[in-house]
């Protein structure tokens, strides 16, 4: 009997010392502050790049641990964020559409950036997407990006058909559909951002059709930021760091020029003169605003691109203020 009452004594002791050690272990995983964010390819990012050059996330939580990772790709973001891999990811408002559809768990949490978005071809013969014969091919980073859905608007506007250019589709990012472009080999046009849309533009023999705002009717935000819930919910102190330090580099940007171009010339490796002049354009912006969700979202669900859209705007958009 006393042997009984030592076992069940000593397994007593061993399962509570054990379920300490998990509470501790939980409460140190807990604790360990860091995030994991994702970008693309382009001066639409520039707000990030500040944000990483002057430290503004560790300005707030200096304990924090952060990795950056520049991807292709939206589709390249959303399967890292499917893995458990990112916390954050930048990216235009169509593919977060396609994957909030699909389920995902995640939400808007702010703007980033406006940004001219043009067609440029490489044919003196095509004055507009009504002269794409069959033999031709545009290059966009992928389908559902926010380029396809730009063309499919301009497509349903002059055809009543969006997907009537889907056919001439090449996937390329945007430094490959630069390259085939100038080269004029593979592709006919290339739907682009800065600085490859004005990089291409400068060039003889290039000429822009069609642009964002023509196709959308009206201005929408380019980039936004979307993080998961996970973030949102379990770490509040590292989600409203990142949006004050993101607040705070889109600040410094406005009030500090020459310091922003010094530090975007290098982080581009474009000259101080030439990014100047791109940063100064007229359809060039930052702001953490968010427009065009619901433009897109209905679009976007009447042509079967998405399944269902969003009732309102706070159904895809993260409070800030109840954290």
């Amino acid at each position: 009997m006393k042997v009984k009452v030592i076992v069940s004594i000593l397994v007593f002791l061993f399962f509570g010392f054990t379920l300490a050690g998990c509470s501790t272990v939980g409460k140190v995983r807990e604790e360990k502050l860091q995030i994991r964010i994702a970008e693309q390819y382009g001066l639409a990012y520039a707000p990030v790049q500040i944000m990483k050059e002057k430290k503004l996330i560790e300005k707030y939580l200096p304990e924090i641990e952060i990795t950056w990772r520049q991807l292709g790709n939206t589709a390249a973001i959303r399967e890292a964020m499917l893995a458990g891999e990112l916390d954050v990811g930048f990216m235009a408002i169509p593919p977060f559409l396609i994957g909030w559809d699909k389920g995902m768990e995640w939400k808007i949490a702010c703007g980033l950036s406006s940004s001219p978005v043009g067609l440029v071809v490489n044919k003196d013969n095509i004055k507009s997407i009504q002269d794409f014969t069959p033999e031709d091919r545009i290059a966009l980073p992928q389908p559902g990006s926010v380029q396809h859905i730009l063309l499919s608007l301009a497509s349903e506007k002059l055809w009543g058909d969006p997907s009537r250019l889907d056919n001439l589709l090449v996937t390329l990012g945007h430094p490959d559909g630069m390259n085939a472009l100038l080269a004029q080999r593979e592709v006919s046009a290339h739907f682009t951002t800065p600085p490859y849309l004005f990089k291409e533009l400068e060039n003889p023999g290039m000429h822009q059709i069609l642009d964002g705002r023509e196709a959308m009717g009206e201005e929408f935000t380019f980039i936004v930021g979307v993080t998961t819930a996970e973030l949102y919910q379990d770490q509040p102190k590292v989600y409203d760091a990142f949006l004050r330090a993101l607040e705070e580099a889109v600040n410094f940007m406005d009030k500090n020029p020459v310091e922003t171009v010094d530090i975007l010339a290098e982080a581009y490796q474009i000259e101080q003169e030439e990014l100047l002049k791109y940063l100064e354009h007229p359809d060039m912006a930052y702001s953490l605003e968010v427009k065009g969700v619901m433009k897109f979202a209905d679009f976007m669900q009447k042509n079967d691109y998405i399944k269902r859209e969003p009732a309102n705007l706070e159904e895809v958009l993260w409070d800030r203020n109840d954290k």
